[in-house]
């Protein structure tokens, strides 16, 4: 029984009940080592009756080891479940935890099975998953854990970590709900002394010990030992200096110190060791000369522990104690101790990990052992690990290529599990020792790439273009993909200085080269004319790249983005919505979450001005989700610049929240590539919130600067400077989008340039730009860009007194503007319409506007034709989570099956 915790097992007791509830969540428990942590745990456990209890926890030793916790905690479910999972879920949590060979695959459905399997367990009955030193959690357990924690809103599964806080390492468990354990209060002090103690503990000494451990029952449980009966009664004085003033640490280290020098070793070896288990610390301390009689000794001493063919040393601190007195050499002979014992293949990375433990020279034999090590982990999508074992590999061979190579290998993986800290010192290790030219190629790009997202988008501009120019002589491709990439940059306003002409480094590919070669060179001499400014040359590259893109494999994760930014800055909305929803299918297909988030995040291009807002709105809602999932915080800037403009083009009072979320975001990360574009989406979201104030709209919208946001925001930008008085900054916004049309043959620009014109003139001219604005408007698929024509052009009529001609242009603009949810354009069209002499009534639209996001993903995903189990590995939720969002997708469409969601239209 806790003493003097009720307010915490009130907390932990709700969650539990929340679970059995159907709505389950997560709990992290905080406090400093020693204040009951791990009780609380032990009680939640204990009082779990009718459910299924799941335990794990985090050991120092067992870091480097990808998804080890993970795999204790799923130990007991995961051979009934993992039949029930969809294959490729069930082919990469099987992997991962080293059961099949399976190749590389994306650490998110290792995730996503795990979420599986907890959720599936859950439905037989309430699961409780506690998870213990989560601090020393492997990172990738820790990442599968936080996954499978933010997704537990409808599952009956109720998951409570325990971490140290503020502690050498940390758990970062983001916004989930944290519960902190402080020193327990006095009367539970005094109940926890008297019965450790067998005596009765007066007030004075009680208040005496309290006051010297802040209250930590790990403290006064070992005060209790230390003191004599004398000492605890009162009737001997406390030593002026109390055992515990140099920490509960110190308390453990005198008494392994007191023990015989054999018992030392096998605690030794037990704090080195990271498989609990009895028979390999027995063994390993056997070949150091340690005994049955020492291991006998070890437990008497109480800070070891066995039973289960199991071995667990008392407390996390005698670990660190414990491994922390010795020296190093007696370090080393421990762990080559246990490598030795590690025998069989699926001890392997173990085994790696104590040999790397037990050198401190290069060594080719333990070097070749991690570097399996790493692939293996990698294989597993243990990104983490494998950066650690190649690092470590790295420093543990001769200094060259070899070195770099690892090097290389560590910041790679660094970089794809959201470390760009460590990515980046890795990678800057490796390019000061790299010399084979290829070598140095690929470590140079990923130095640039980090920079160019992380850091100045000028400076990894110049990085890859000299990359590029370095590896030249000696492989066309490789340089040709990196001018590509640089050329890429400065579409997005990258401007390095460098004296490097992209475009001239190498010759064009021959006639008969690899189409993947021609395709990179066509965007490379296209999109590079383009940034000039030079459309007329631009166009026939840029459609000869699309044309041949048609004809190569849809999964290259180097050209499909490099072609949506060609698309994007043409400005077609077609090919932006083909080529990222062909990266979004694939990353949906194979659970590559950033390769989602960026799809998703860069769909908005084409989203909005088609008007498929609600669809926009949940693609960006569930990009936001996912950066913060992936750990890549600077990425959900764009999506959240994206909910900005839609509140704002829809009139919605969440603009301003948006507004300041995105501003945080830019303030706190590097927004890289995306440095101007993110920026200048804000100012359109603030010129559209302050349409009611002409001039202050025309302030925010005149500061757009990059051509991409500037073509985006034309329209609004011309109708700003017409309604602030400014016609003649509104001319040279339309001379600046009509020369785009005409170079690029662009019909949306020609309506807009059009559409502008409209406004700046009077009578007859007026009307004809008007209609020919419309007739535009009509083979292209912006009904936002048409629907503002035909109010502007009907509003033009009913000021002209032709009030009967003004109306069917109204009525389109209003319906249109009903259907988008544009509430602000739609007040506008229905007073235009009243002052025509039609009255107007609201129509009752789509209730499609009401569904949240990721209803509206659910809904998406349904229609065409998915089931519930397939739907939620796409979504990365679980099962449950889909049929949750789809029972309120039926009662808010007022749809009954399958079939009737499909002939519902989503926008």
């Amino acid at each position: 029984m806790l003493s003097g915790r009720d307010r915490e097992r009130e907390a932990v007791a709700a969650l539990v009940d929340e679970a059995w509830a159907g709505r389950g969540g997560a709990l992290v428990v905080l406090g400093q080592p020693g204040v009951g942590k791990s009780a609380l745990l032990t009680d939640a456990v204990a009082r779990a009756d009718g459910m299924t209890v799941l335990r794990t926890s985090g050991v120092e030793s067992e870091s480097p080891l990808a998804f080890a916790a993970l795999q204790r905690l799923l130990r007991p479910v995961v051979d009934e479940r993992v039949p029930h999972l969809p294959q490729p879920q069930a082919r990469a949590l099987r992997a991962a935890f080293g059961e099949v060979d399976d190749g590389p695959g994306d650490r998110f459905l290792v995730f996503l099975a795990a979420l599986s399997v907890l959720a599936d367990a859950g439905q037989h009955r309430p699961v409780l998953a506690v998870v213990d030193d989560a601090h020393w959690l492997d990172d990738a357990s820790a990442a599968a854990l936080l996954f499978v924690a933010r997704r537990l809103q409808v599952e009956r599964v109720a998951l409570v970590f325990a971490a140290r806080d503020a502690d050498v390492r940390t758990f970062d468990s983001g916004d989930l709900p944290r519960l902190w354990l402080g020193g327990i209060g006095a009367d539970a002090a005094g109940e926890l002394l008297g019965t450790r103690a067998g005596v009765s503990v007066p007030a004075d000494v009680r208040d005496a010990l309290l006051a010297s451990t802040g209250g930590n029952p790990l403290a006064l449980v070992e005060l209790a030992e230390a003191l004599t009966p004398e000492q605890l009664s009162g009737r001997a004085r406390l030593p002026a200096r109390l055992p515990v003033t140099e920490g509960v640490e110190r308390a453990f280290l005198d008494r392994y110190r007191r023990l015989p020098e054999q018992a030392r070793t096998v605690l030794l070896v037990a704090a080195a060791d990271d498989s609990g288990r009895a028979r390999v610390v027995q063994r390993a301390a056997a070949s150091l000369g340690a005994g049955e009689d020492a291991l006998v000794a070890a437990e008497r001493s109480g800070l070891l522990r066995t039973g289960d063919a199991a071995v667990d040393l008392r407390h996390p601190l005698v670990r660190s104690a414990v491994y922390g007195a010795v020296t190093s050499t007696e370090r080393r002979r421990a762990h080559r101790a246990l490598a030795a014992v590690l025998t069989g293949p699926e001890e392997a990375d173990r085994r790696a990990w104590h040999l790397a433990a037990s050198t401190e020279e290069p060594d080719e034999a333990v070097v070749a052992e991690l570097d399996a090590a790493a692939e293996r982990a990698r294989a597993r999508g243990g990104l983490e690990a494998a950066a650690a074992a190649w690092e470590r590999a790295a420093e543990l061979s001769p200094a060259g290529d070899a070195q770099a190579g690892r090097l290389y290998a560590a910041a790679r993986s660094a970089w794809l599990a959201a470390q760009p800290d460590r990515a980046r010192a890795l990678v800057d290790a490796a390019a000061a020792q790299a010399r084979d030219p290829l070598l140095r190629a690929d470590v140079l790009r990923l130095r640039a790439r980090i920079e160019w997202n992380t850091g100045s988008l000028h400076t990894g501009q110049r990085m890859v273009l000299e990359a590029a120019a370095e590896v030249a002589p000696h492989d066309h491709q490789r340089a040709r993909e990196m001018a590509m990439f640089a050329v890429a940059l400065a579409a997005f306003g990258a401007r390095s200085g460098s004296a490097v002409d992209p475009t001239a480094l190498v010759p064009a590919p021959v006639p008969g080269a690899p189409l993947r070669a021609r395709c990179f060179s066509d965007l490379l001499h296209g999109l590079d004319a383009a940034v000039r400014g030079d459309w007329r040359t631009a166009t026939g590259p840029l459609a000869e790249a699309f044309a041949l893109a048609g004809h190569l494999a849809e999964e290259d994760q180097d050209l499909l983005p490099n072609l949506g930014i060609a698309a994007v800055y043409l400005g077609d909305d077609a090919l932006i919505r083909r080529y990222h929803e062909q990266l979004l299918t694939r990353a949906r297909s194979t659970g590559a979450v950033l390769m989602a988030l960026y799809s998703l995040a860069r769909l908005g291009f084409a989203e909005l001005t088609s008007g498929r807002w609600t669809t926009a709105r949940a693609a960006a809602a569930e990009a936001l989700a996912l950066a913060g999932q992936s750990g890549h915080r600077g990425l959900a800037a764009l999506p959240t610049a994206w909910l900005a403009l839609l509140a704002a083009l829809r009139g919605d009072e969440t603009v301003d929240q948006h507004l300041a979320d995105a501003e945080q975001i830019c303030a706190e990360h590097p927004l890289g590539i995306l440095a101007e574009v993110v920026p200048d989406v804000l100012r359109w979201a603030r010129g559209l919130r302050d349409a009611a104030d002409p001039a202050g709209a025309l302030h925010q919208l005149e500061q757009i600067r990059h051509p991409i946001t500037r073509r985006l925001a034309a329209g609004d930008r011309i109708e700003a400077a017409v309604r602030a008085g400014r016609p003649e900054l509104a001319r040279a916004w339309v001379a600046e989008v009509a020369a785009f049309a005409e170079a690029t043959d662009s019909v949306w620009a020609r309506a807009v340039a059009e559409h502008g014109l409209g406004l700046l003139g009077d009578g007859a001219e007026a009307e004809r730009h008007f209609e020919r604005a419309l007739a535009a408007h009509a083979t292209t698929e912006r009904p936002p860009d048409r629907a503002r024509t035909q109010l502007a052009y009907g509003a033009f009529l009913r000021r002209s007194r032709r009030r009967v001609d003004a109306r069917p242009h109204l009525r389109a603009a209003l319906e249109t503007f009903e259907d988008l949810g544009a509430r602000r354009w739609a007040d506008r069209a229905r007073q235009e319409l009243r002052a025509s002499g039609e009255t107007t009534r609201r129509r009752d639209v789509s209730t499609v506007v009401d569904l949240t996001p990721q209803e509206v993903q659910v809904a998406r995903l349904v229609r065409q034709g998915l089931s519930n189990r397939d739907a939620a590995a796409q979504l990365y939720v679980s099962p449950r989570t889909v049929d949750f969002h789809l029972r309120n997708v039926f009662a808010k469409l007022g749809v009954s099956s399958r079939t009737e969601l499909a002939a519902h239209p989503l926008d």
